[in-house]
């Protein structure tokens, strides 16, 4: 396992609920994500994801100034969409455990690669956050003209852990494809699921992958458009919790 991902997530197949700033107003925005927060942590999850899917920048911002006050205990995540350079100066100016950009590898012709890695290698460097990358992620083009495992390969080398969807959100991650980026990632590189865990389907999911980032299952109405439901974080916790047991103990007759 990589080791600054080893070190931020202490806890095995880490789940991290999406906080996607839904609401009407700034002042809304902020509320709803204060208290989808509080049931998150409250039910079990590891750590949260601030993202401008409905909101916008200043959400953001006031989201993690916000999270400043809670206990360092709680993972703290961004994720800005269309603008990681910002993602990577609020992570100088506020406590970011970790980082995901939905692209690393891919989405770009290789003629704008290039720079787009040196660059990505510089911000890297700049901050002490751990790298969450997409590849072949949902909504991105692939532009590459390399193939799947050529783009996961060169993937690995621009961040700390690996993310992978299916083709939208709240759709399943395809399973084969799980098992095709594991085949080529390795078992000791971090790989989460990025998009259709529930509950249903959380434990063949992670006897795969590392962990997850949760949005739409956790949602009162299941879609991205909803509230956090306690009793639907509960409820795929439950799962988890159940799987965590499993391990450690197959960890314990190893070691006997």
């Amino acid at each position: 396992m990589s080791k600054r991902f080893s070190e931020i997530f202490v806890t095995p197949k880490p789940i991290l609920g999406m906080l996607h700033l839904t609401g009407s107003s700034a002042e809304e925005r902020l509320e709803i994500a204060r208290k989808e927060t509080e049931t998150l942590i409250a039910n079990g999850v590891d750590g949260v994801i601030v993202e401008n899917y409905f909101g916008d920048k200043d959400d953001v911002r006031s989201v993690l100034e916000w999270l400043e006050t809670l206990n360092p205990d709680v993972l703290v995540g961004l994720n800005v969409l269309r603008d990681h350079h910002l993602a990577f100066e609020l992570a100088k100016q506020f406590r970011v455990d970790f980082i995901q950009m939905d692209s690393v590898a891919g989405h770009l012709p290789p003629d704008e690669d290039m720079d787009f890695a040196a660059e990505l290698a510089e911000l890297r460097g700049s901050v002490s956050s751990v790298l969450f990358g997409g590849v072949r992620f949902k909504y991105q083009p692939v532009k590459s003209g390399r193939s799947e495992p050529e783009d996961l390969t060169i993937g690995k080398e621009r961040c700390d852990a690996i993310v992978v969807t299916s083709d939208a959100t709240g759709q399943v991650t395809d399973l084969d494809k799980v098992r095709r980026f594991r085949a080529t990632t390795g078992s000791n590189f971090p790989l989460l699921i990025g998009a259709g865990l529930t509950a249903a389907n959380a434990r063949e999911q992670l006897l795969e992958a590392d962990g997850a980032i949760v949005g739409s299952y956790f949602k009162d109405t299941y879609a991205d458009t909803g509230i956090v439901d306690g009793a639907h974080v509960a409820e795929l916790m439950s799962v988890v919790e159940g799987l965590r047991g499993e391990s450690a103990a197959a960890a314990m007759r190893v070691e006997a």
